[in-house]
């Protein structure tokens, strides 16, 4: 007589400690890139919308690589002319705060300032 297979959950409701969204190493993964991709460049409206896209996907792309797999990523760049002007950014989430998190850096130089925020939201 066969026993019958026995099966786990696969579904995982909250992540361990290892697997969760890791603000601070988010943050020097965005600062790195963001050093890469934007020290010496000058502020070139032509070229800003394809700049910005390219560091969104480059920031994610790297976030990939640290394997939070469970996690969906979601990059915004900003990038603007700097002309000593202020600018306040804010970005508001309904999330679960146990699973969910946020990283974000500035980056600037004589000609412009870039803001990038990477938002980590846990699968169920």
């Amino acid at each position: 007589m066969e026993e019958p297979d026995t099966m786990e959950n696969t579904y995982i409701i909250r992540p361990n400690y290892q697997h969760k969204f890791k603000v601070g190493v988010a943050k020097e993964c965005i600062r790195e890139v963001l050093k890469e991709e934007l020290t010496g460049k000058q502020y070139n409206s032509q070229q800003i919308s394809t700049l910005s896209r390219s560091v969104a996907d480059c920031i994610k792309d790297k976030l990939k690589e640290l394997g939070f797999d469970r996690y969906k990523l979601v990059v915004q760049v900003v990038i603007g002319e700097q002309r000593g002007e202020g600018v306040k950014m804010a970005a508001r989430c309904f999330w679960d705060a146990d699973t969910d998190n946020y990283a974000q850096d500035v980056f600037m130089n004589d000609s412009l300032f870039c803001v990038a925020a990477a938002f980590g939201c846990f699968y169920y």
